[in-house]
């Protein structure tokens, strides 16, 4: 059995790693020009300058910094706790982070596109943001059931 600290590391570097690149090149298709619409769904373009429904767009340019160093923060704590069960959700939530990040950095904004206006309009959100969510909701049930984490 190899060393459970390269299995972390391993699995951790790939998924980020893999959901960086599958998230820039879907933003790159629309960046590239592609839309399409539909009576719930419309996939288009728009550049967030904030979080999450715009949240905190005041701070401008100090909110990649600001990320940059929560993310390294988690990071950091999750390289601390040597559980290879966090490996994959923290590798999706860290590849969606620093992937919006880079955004920030490249095109002064996240590229956000799938718009919901089915019944109600949602905010506009892109890949990287489902995975974030995902990751949460994983985190959260490896804290509400621990004996699922074994290592």
């Amino acid at each position: 059995m190899p060393n459970p600290a390269l299995r972390l590391n391993a699995i951790l570097f790939f998924t980020l790693v893999g959901i960086f690149i599958i998230d820039q090149n879907i933003k790159m298709l629309f960046v590239d020009g592609f839309r399409y619409y539909t009576d719930c769904i419309d996939l288009i373009l728009v550049y967030n300058r904030g979080v999450a429904f715009s949240m905190f767009a005041f701070l401008a340019e100090w909110l990649k910094y600001i990320q940059l160093v929560m993310v390294f923060g988690v990071l950091g704590y999750i390289l601390y706790l040597k559980k290879v069960c966090y490996a994959l959700p923290a590798g999706f939530l860290l590849g969606g982070a620093f992937s919006n990040i880079y955004d920030r950095f490249i095109h002064g904004g996240v590229v956000d596109m799938v718009y919901w206006h089915c019944g109600f309009n949602f905010a506009v959100f892109n890949f990287a943001d489902v995975m974030i969510d995902v990751a949460v909701v994983w985190f959260l049930i490896l804290s509400f059931k621990p004996h699922l984490c074994k290592s």
